[in-house]
């Protein structure tokens, strides 16, 4: 899970500045030093983790701070504030043209991710509502063609190809052709090295000087560390890049390359990679990845891919349900399958304020949604609609179709009769929900904890 080695050194440092109460100077510069070390540990560059320590010691040692009633919370404050400026201060969308096309050209080392994320790129902005072309400029690489049409075909993009020609001059025609045929975007698919050599730049500088590009996105694998942060540095010396797209965000412990790249290029980080799925494409806002740094959740991020991904017809239907106190084995399958769309329950959690911390030591199996699914599987209709009926001999039928025990069905069926007494509590008698809900989430369950499905 990203960040998950810094968050809990910074979460263990900021703890020991809670339990001392008042601060005093020498307890502020300990805790910095717990700080840095941490970033350096994260493999963040040393001259911004020096400079980043640095800030916030100035700040947090004045007498706003220390006289502040609640001074540790002051002092975290500010390091979400300066951790937010360190990364870019705030989202920074794609230069769109007055005149369309919008021409982006992703470039990157071979390996990095660019055919792959061009596919993820050119589906979030067909869903904004544009029309967008990939363009296959990678001759070299075995197969890359025929790899961003299969992308591209996953997500019902166009490619213009034109085989192993010239890639400047396929770059020019594929304009022309967006412009013929109404493509207000241009992703450009250019080729990549293993590493950084004279004549990958230099076909790199003929494209860009030819199409004269809004965008040039440096697609980097934050798996590298400082590595991804030296290619983004050369590319940019020599490209003057516009932008930064982080890939594998969601494998990387450490995080040091998100908190180093914009420091170090002075150019954003605009998208960031967070799976395996051509859906796991995030545009990159600097305030809710610190907050999720430092344990306080992305409610915001949460509630957007649950707005997107969440069928809202579906989700009002259950919370009538929820209500009413109907609900029933269609129901939880139902809402399983709304929960899958938003990725893995663990992904899901660790956006919750807190959770961050409280996930590291936690094994959150998504097998077993499989697990109840097969048991709901094995039902009969009838039996899904009306557990009540559900008697010794149709339990024993009901663990044997699918593969589970008979203690694992009546696990199930305690764990539903929990959870409609859950909701009867938190339900008055005029049927108004006394809690919150996460919206299209249709209340509480599979979420854990009470009343829910225990992962």
């Amino acid at each position: 899970m990203a960040f998950e080695g810094l968050s809990e050194k910074l979460g263990n440092a900021f703890k020991r500045l809670k339990n001392k109460g008042k601060l005093t100077e020498a307890d502020v510069k300990s805790a910095m030093r717990e700080v840095r070390m941490a970033l350096l540990e994260a493999d963040v560059n040393y001259k911004v983790a020096k400079d980043f320590t640095a800030k916030i010691t100035e700040r947090a040692v004045g007498s706003d701070v220390m006289e502040s009633l609640t001074p540790a919370q002051m002092v975290i404050k500010i390091v979400n504030e300066e951790m937010t400026e360190l990364m870019g201060g705030e989202e920074v969308r794609l230069n769109f043209p007055k005149k369309p096309p919008c021409v982006i050209m992703m470039c990157g080392l071979q390996g990095s991710g660019k055919t792959t994320h061009t596919g993820k790129l050119a589906k979030m902005l067909k869903k904004q509502g544009h029309r967008p072309l990939a363009v296959a400029c990678d001759i070299y690489r075995p197969a890359a063609i025929e790899q961003l049409k299969v992308v591209a075909k996953q997500v019902d993009v166009p490619v213009f190809e034109k085989g192993t020609q010239d890639p400047v001059k396929t770059a020019q025609e594929a304009i022309k052709h967006a412009k013929d045929h109404g493509n207000d975007i241009v992703i450009l698919d250019t080729a990549g090295r293993l590493h950084i050599d004279e004549a990958l730049m230099g076909e790199l500088e003929r494209i860009k000087k030819a199409v004269e590009p809004q965008e040039i996105l440096l697609v980097v694998d934050s798996m590298t560390g400082q590595d991804a942060v030296n290619v983004a540095k050369s590319f940019n010396d020599l490209l003057d890049i516009t932008g930064v797209v982080l890939t594998k965000l969601d494998g990387d412990t450490r995080g040091g390359a998100a908190l180093s790249v914009k420091a170090v290029t002075g150019k954003p980080i605009k998208y960031a990679g967070t799976g395996e799925k051509l859906d796991d494409l995030e545009v990159f806002h600097p305030d809710r990845m610190a907050s999720r740094i430092l344990g306080m959740g992305d409610m915001l991020t949460l509630i957007e891919e649950a707005e997107e991904k969440i069928d809202r017809k579906k989700a009002e239907e259950m919370a009538q349900k929820i209500i009413k106190s109907q609900l029933d084995f269609n129901d939880l399958l139902e809402q399983f399958g709304q929960i899958r769309k938003m990725g893995p329950i663990k992904g899901i959690l660790s956006k919750l304020p807190g959770m961050e911390q409280q996930l590291q030591d936690v094994d959150v199996d998504d097998r077993q949604i499989d697990r109840i699914e097969a048991i709901i599987l094995s039902m009969t209709p009838e039996e899904r609609a009306k557990p009540s009926v559900i008697n010794p001999s149709r339990k024993r039928r009901i663990a044997a179709g699918s593969g589970m025990k008979v203690e694992d069905v009546n696990r199930l069926l305690k764990q539903l009769e929990q959870m409609q007494k859950f909701i009867k509590k938190v339900t008055n008698k005029k049927g108004k929900k006394k809690y919150k809900k996460l919206p299209g989430l249709g209340g509480p369950l599979g979420m854990g904890g009470q009343g829910g499905m225990n992962f």
